[in-house]
């Protein structure tokens, strides 16, 4: 247990939601298959923490993903 009675795994899930999106912004390292080699880091992946890490990462995917196709209907047009 930490101070204030709660445990690692009783941290606000924002934290891991920063965490993914965080991780995509930054670039990332990929494998040849394109596995994001530090996907979810210590988590096991049937937990709300992954699961939270992970929507961050969507989030992050589908606004990059977004500016893209903007930008190029921008240059087609």
């Amino acid at each position: 247990m930490r101070r204030n009675g709660l445990s690692k795994y009783d941290a606000p899930l924002r934290i891991q939601y920063q965490w993914g999106y965080e991780a995509f912004k930054n670039g990332g390292r990929f494998n040849k298959k394109g596995v994001y080699l530090e996907h979810r880091p210590n988590m096991d992946t049937h937990t709300m923490q992954a699961r939270e890490w992970q929507r961050g990462w969507n989030d992050a995917y589908y606004e990059q993903l977004d500016k893209v196709q903007t930008n190029e209907a921008r240059a087609r047009s």
